[in-house]
């Protein structure tokens, strides 16, 4: 049985005191929800705070990366462990942002995927394409590659523990929308893809939307019966856009 999840992104946005304030406001907004899970990944700086307003609710935590390393003269790097001493459940990686500006490779990708494992923490691993390998009709090939070079690379047991994170990345913050079809086609792919590998485990693992996901369109885009939820951006730095967002199942 699959779990619908819908996540929260906040990137490098909010003052901890901001996202102290959300949180609460979001675990107050959702305390009627009880067909998803909801998960938030605040910046590091206030994963102790907002961990603290979450204790005992039904939101999970989560970070939005982990260092490749599981400790050492890393200036700067936060590790799984120092993660996991927090409480976090979660962890946000191979985001489309990761590897583009941060040219993080898939094995970089995959030691930090192993670092989080090894710490009891859950990996939200993210894959899609960009709008050249849209159009030039790769999407397929370049999801599969990207899933291959690393979840593949991890044994059974460990994927049971992760969720995929399918981002369309021309379709964030470009103006331009995937449909509830295209959303469904690159999910359903996306499975096969996995039972390949892992066989029936992956009819439950969960897999999430992330492109520019809202209120507007996301009960269509959750109706389809590959798409387990979202990855949000934007909207879920509002408590009532992510909240309706949460509600569209």
């Amino acid at each position: 049985m699959r779990t619908n999840i819908v996540a929260g992104n906040w990137k490098m946005n909010t003052t901890v005191e901001e996202g102290v304030k959300l949180v609460s406001e979001i675990v107050e907004k959702s305390k009627d929800l009880s067909n998803v899970k909801l998960i938030v990944a605040p910046p590091f700086t206030h994963i102790f705070s907002v961990g603290e307003k979450i204790r005992g609710t039904a939101t999970g935590l989560s970070a939005q990366n982990c260092a490749s390393e599981a400790k050492g003269a890393f200036t700067g790097e936060v590790s799984s462990e120092m993660l996991a001493s927090l409480n976090v459940e979660y962890v946000i990686i191979g985001h489309s942002e990761r590897r583009e500006y941060y040219k993080e490779s898939d094995e970089i990708l995959l030691k930090k995927i192993k670092l989080a494992l090894a710490s009891g923490i859950s990996p939200i691993f993210c894959a899609g394409e960009n709008l050249a390998e849209r159009e030039a009709n790769r999407h397929f090939e370049v999801v599969k590659k990207q899933i291959e070079e690393v979840v593949f690379k991890i044994n059974e047991t460990d994927f049971e523990k992760i969720i995929i994170a399918y981002e369309p990345v021309w379709a964030i913050g470009t103006g331009k929308t995937a449909t509830a079809e295209q959303a469904q086609e690159i999910h359903a792919y996306i499975r096969k893809v996995l039972s390949a590998k892992f066989g029936e485990k992956a009819e439950n693992t969960s897999i999430l939307y992330g492109g520019s996901c809202k209120p507007g369109n996301a009960k269509e885009i959750f109706s389809k019966p590959d798409v387990d939820g979202g990855l949000i951006g934007g909207a879920s730095l509002n408590a009532d856009e992510f909240i309706a967002i949460a509600k569209s199942f």
